[in-house]
């Protein structure tokens, strides 16, 4: 591969990255406000009182996805600075373009990433 087309390639990973981290933070920030918003529970019959406290935990997972979502897209950012961007964090192999297309912020390989979630190998990101 060429030097121009690996920046191309590099500056068009950036704006992916760019992007989902703008629309995770906005989802994320959303997800604040609407959980911050209070209601007269005691004024609430049973089943909407259910109701409000099932909103407010998918609201909670939600926010927990977002950030893990966005840790991994902030570390993936810095690898692409630091020059180790499409390495996998355990194996050192190249990420296959077809996952990085997918995936533009996995840390893994295809083959590591089956281990880390089979439990035979430690994830080495954590959310922050």
């Amino acid at each position: 591969m060429t030097r121009p087309t690996q920046t191309l390639k590099q500056r068009r990973f950036e704006e992916r990255l760019r992007h989902q981290q703008r629309q995770l933070e906005h989802t994320m920030l959303s997800a604040v406000k609407e959980g911050r918003r209070t209601f007269a529970e005691d004024t609430l019959d049973v089943a909407d009182q259910a109701a409000l406290s099932y909103q407010k935990e998918l609201i909670f997972s939600q926010g927990t996805e977002g950030h893990s979502q966005l840790s991994l897209v902030r570390l993936a950012l810095e690898r692409l600075h630091e020059g180790t961007f499409g390495d996998c964090l355990h194996c050192g192999k190249p990420i296959g373009e077809k996952r990085l297309d997918a995936l533009p912020w996995t840390p893994y390989c295809i083959g590591c990433q089956e281990k880390v979630e089979t439990g035979e190998i430690e994830n080495l990101v954590r959310a922050a």
